[in-house]
């Protein structure tokens, strides 16, 4: 098998330091990008492996990381977009978006989009780490995207969860002709750091040792799905443009199948972020 270029973002721990290191056991170059500069260097160290730093909280250094990704990897065979999370009260990030949409929407958004060139050169796959939180909680109202009504953190990370299977959808409807084979899916309830930046009830699922054991599943047992899709053959091991939960193709939400919605999402998220796209 011929070696891929792998991005992967949220790799400083967890799910996707999980799959760094299984991917580069496979013989994949892996490039890892995360928030911590210590975390981060450590697991690139350990794999040989080269990374970047972003806060997807400032989409600033997003810009400056998809130069920088750009210039360095003219060619991106996988892009897993997985960095994300939960967060506690409304708040609202230097860009001036509500930090939950921003960080697991709007930043992926644009990342991807800045990366095109690279990945229509490497006719990538598009991972997305999503959640079946969609479902849960995930609803997406076009007159309220950064949850100025009724905020809960629940709620907004379930609609930004939505928004990256919707993102998927119209991903590849506009993109499948160059090359591009997008996906999305849900990791379990895994046992990471995640939730620890938030006051939300799922911090103490997460973070209580009991609660935790009972609940969730390891780090390395979750990134095999996200090494299952990154290894696999589009069209052939999963079908672009759907949402998998345990290898299989999940409905989510109604939402989430709503084409004219997907289309609509896509138009006004390129729009918040002044860029153009297809």
């Amino acid at each position: 098998m011929t070696q891929q270029t792998i991005v992967i973002t949220g790799a400083s721990d967890g799910i996707g330091a999980a799959a760094a290191r299984q991917l580069a056991a496979k013989g994949e170059e892996i490039v890892l990008v995360g928030r911590s500069p210590a975390k981060t260097a450590a697991v690139a160290q350990a794999l040989g492996a080269r990374y970047y730093v972003a806060d997807f909280a400032d989409l600033a250094q997003v810009r400056e990381l998809a130069d920088k990704l750009q210039a360095a990897h003219p060619r991106i065979d996988v892009l897993a977009n997985n960095a994300g999370g939960i967060m506690g009260d409304r708040a609202l990030t230097v860009d001036g978006f509500e930090k939950t949409f921003q960080v697991n929407h709007l930043a992926p958004f644009l990342l991807t989009s800045l990366l095109m060139p690279a990945l229509t050169a490497g006719n990538a796959k598009v991972v997305q780490t999503a959640s079946a939180a969609a479902k849960q909680w995930g609803r997406i109202d076009m007159d309220d995207l950064q949850n100025e009504k009724d905020y809960t953190p629940n709620k907004a990370y379930g609609s930004g969860k939505l928004a990256n299977i919707l993102f998927t959808r119209e991903l590849h409807r506009r993109y499948h002709a160059q090359g591009i084979a997008a996906v999305a899916f849900h990791p379990g309830v895994v046992a990471t750091n995640f939730a620890s930046d938030t006051t939300h009830f799922m911090r103490y699922i997460y973070h209580t040792p009991v609660i935790k054991n009972l609940f969730t599943i390891s780090p390395d047992k979750s990134a095999k799905e996200l090494v299952w899709l990154a290894e696999g053959t589009p069209g052939g091991t999963w079908q672009p443009g759907e949402y998998y939960e345990k290898r299989k193709p999940a409905p989510s939400t109604e939402q989430a199948r709503d084409h004219e919605l997907a289309r609509q999402f896509w138009d006004r998220s390129a729009n918040l972020l002044s860029i153009t796209t297809r």
